[in-house]
């Protein structure tokens, strides 16, 4: 082959190597962000996958999708066990990062949507690196055992125990979620109203009686560094922050699409100072997720898409 025609052939498959990566980009970035709960380390990670895939011989690839999920999903466990180490040291509570969403992505996908949230993130907090890995790739995705078992490095035989053992864990601690559509966007639109008027009866009204407020700073900022526990000290902390500081300063509030479901945002002049994201059970704000620290709120600078396929 020529010099002409061998370059010629190198951008070829160059081109091929980035319309296969950036088909599956929503994927891929899905499973990082899933195993991570941080968008900012997804990225990262498939930045680094495609540099690894970019040197693959295409000839060998029989599963486009799988071989990537197997790529990222191998980057991801290896950042999530070097940032587990990091979070021991952590400020106060860890919350995974926030993520700014097109509301169409999840709205259509009800398992996504689920998926994504952060009631399901905090608890896949609670599993093993492995344990997360598999419980995403299996029950979110859809993938089969001998396929995760090479994403993972583990025999078959482990995968399957692992995802029975996953698939119990979050079933005894997740809650059963509302439709995002409806109660949630309900009850946070009477949320606002009350926080905006200072409605305590209000507020309470829409509290469950173990209503919990969990805030992530990691020491760079004012936050509580303990959870909050009982509606009536949330509401207190609720409207602290939605009420009083709200008309005694300049910060303004939105409400956005994170996580798949209705999110408030909080601004001081054009400066992102928290994330807040509620979770509705029976009817009632079971828990707040605030989150804080700046470098978690960087990944809301720009909508991410999402996909499971």
């Amino acid at each position: 082959m020529s010099t002409e025609g061998a370059q010629a052939y190198d951008a070829a498959d160059a081109d091929e190597h980035a319309e296969r990566f950036t088909a599956l980009r929503p994927l891929l970035f899905t499973i990082a962000y899933e195993i991570l709960g941080s968008a900012t380390e997804a990225d990262d990670v498939l930045q680094d996958g495609y540099l690894r895939w970019s040197r693959v011989d295409l000839a060998e690839v029989r599963d486009t999708r799988s071989y990537l999920a197997k790529l990222v999903t191998r980057q991801a466990l290896n950042a999530l066990r070097a940032s587990s180490r990091r979070r021991e040291d952590y400020v106060g509570p860890w919350l995974p990062e926030p993520l700014l969403l097109d509301e169409r992505d999840a709205s259509a996908d009800a398992v996504l949507a689920e998926s994504v949230s952060m009631a399901m993130l905090v608890v896949l907090e609670t599993l093993t690196p492995d344990e997360r890995a598999v419980f995403v790739l299996r029950e979110v995705f859809g993938f089969e055992h001998g396929e995760i078992a090479a994403a993972v490095g583990k025999s078959v035989a482990a995968v399957r125990q692992t995802a029975h053992r996953a698939r119990a864990h979050v079933q005894a601690r997740r809650k059963r979620f509302a439709p995002l559509d409806t109660e949630a966007e309900r009850i946070t639109e009477q949320f606002m109203a009350a926080t905006a008027t200072g409605d305590l009866d209000g507020l309470l009204a829409l509290l469950a009686p173990d209503a919990v407020w969990t805030a992530d700073s990691g020491g760079k900022t004012t936050a509580a560094r303990k959870p909050v526990v009982g509606a009536a000290k949330v509401a207190a902390a609720v409207l602290d922050i939605f009420h009083k500081r709200r008309t005694e300063s300049d910060l303004r509030i939105e409400t956005v699409t994170c996580n798949g479901a209705p999110a408030i945002a909080a601004y001081i002049e054009d400066r992102l100072e928290g994330v807040f994201l509620l979770v509705v059970a029976a009817g009632r704000i079971t828990d707040f997720y605030a989150i804080r620290n700046p470098d978690k709120l960087l990944a809301m600078t720009g909508v991410h898409r999402i996909s499971r396929r």
